[in-house]
């Protein structure tokens, strides 16, 4: 009889899920940036609060760091188990 390793039938482990969950939470946080308040008077356009820091670099910044996470748990290689 020949050696055969115990090969998970998963295509994911524990981890990677854990990692694409941080992922999908860090995604979620950014949408939610940018989607930000509204201005106090409706009739008044303000551009401080339409095109604040935190909706214009913060937020993106996050979903892209979001997306690189997503990246990694799928290209991870789940632990072999014995």
């Amino acid at each position: 009889m020949s050696d055969k390793k115990n090969v998970s039938s998963s295509l994911f482990g524990k981890e990677n899920y854990i990692w694409m969950a941080i992922g999908a939470v860090i995604i979620a946080i950014g949408m939610f940036l940018m989607s930000g308040g509204k201005n106090q008077d409706p009739k008044v356009f303000d551009t401080n609060v339409v095109y604040s820091f935190t909706r214009i670099t913060v937020a993106p910044i996050l979903i892209l760091l979001g997306f690189v996470v997503e990246i990694y748990a799928i290209f991870k290689k789940p632990k072999a188990t014995n």
